[in-house]
């Protein structure tokens, strides 16, 4: 009797518990869906869209989430697809179609990325993020003042990002505006120091100026984080020929080529003349 009592007791405390249990999970996946990364991300946020416990703007916030570890992942299709059911689901989801933009931008489709960003700062006229991802597009199209104009507002937006004042540090080093290039990429650096990125950029403005010593100590900043990095190896290799250390110079060009074979066209933004070897 006092057995069937306890199995009746036990049974209950499972119909009681199963439905906590579950919905526990279901929250800890969305968790994991937001803040991890990879495959155990991609893994957790399936589970939480296959659950059927969210719905609407919840539910797209899970495949939003899965289609920025879809697109890290350089799975550009499928993040896509998966910010296409985010907007699907929340129209007015601004980071959904930041974030599809970004994906078509990895595809080359600069016009589909620029009408995403456009409809991000319309839902959310303060998304600095998005102004920044505009510029980045805009740069790639070659239109450079329409680029400047966004990253100055999501800098006005921010001013302690360090990622556009480091795009607009570039954008003006192409357009061979040096000394304000130099500006941003200090600026930048001092919210995020050794940022490899800044330094990269702020090296190729120094060497513009014939600042030597300054880009190889940016250059050796970039070496002792990543030694194989090809973009520092061959400014290195240009500023020790410019130095006239023929042999450093030729020996840094040709490890970096030996890492990127067309590592010299992809070198060559801004406008500074390189030496013959």
């Amino acid at each position: 009797m006092r057995l069937s009592v306890l199995l009746v007791w036990v049974a209950a405390l499972f119909v009681i518990a199963g439905p906590v249990l579950m919905s526990q999970a279901v929250a800890d996946d969305a968790a994991t869906c937001e803040k991890a990364s990879g495959d155990e991300a991609i893994a957790a946020c399936s589970r939480a869209i296959n659950s059927g416990r969210f719905q609407g703007q919840n539910l797209a916030v899970q495949y939003n989430n899965r289609g920025v570890e879809y697109r890290d992942k350089g799975d550009t299709d499928r993040a896509i697809a998966d910010y296409n059911e985010a907007i699907r689901l929340d129209p007015k989801y601004p980071s959904a179609y930041s974030n599809r933009g970004i994906a078509y931008q990895d595809k080359g489709d600069l016009d589909r990325a620029i009408a995403d960003y456009n409809e991000a700062i319309r839902l959310d006229p303060n998304n600095a993020k998005a102004y920044d991802n505009r510029g980045n597009a805009y740069s790639d199209k070659g239109d450079h003042d329409r680029a400047i104009g966004d990253y100055n507002e999501s800098i006005r937006l921010n001013p302690k990002n360090a990622i556009p004042l480091d795009n607009r540090c570039d954008e003006y080093g192409i357009l061979g505006q040096f000394q304000a290039a130099l500006v941003d990429c200090n600026e930048s650096l001092r919210i995020t120091p050794n940022r490899l990125k800044t330094l990269l950029h702020r090296a190729l403005a120094h060497l513009a100026l014939g600042d030597l010593d300054d880009a190889l100590a940016d250059y050796a900043n970039v070496l002792k984080q990543q030694p194989k990095n090809s973009n520092a190896l061959y400014g290195r290799g240009t500023v020790r020929l410019k130095k006239g250390d023929a042999a450093g110079g030729n020996d840094d060009i040709a490890a970096a080529k030996a890492v990127s074979q067309d590592i010299d066209k992809a070198f060559w933004r801004y406008p500074v003349k390189a030496d013959k070897r």
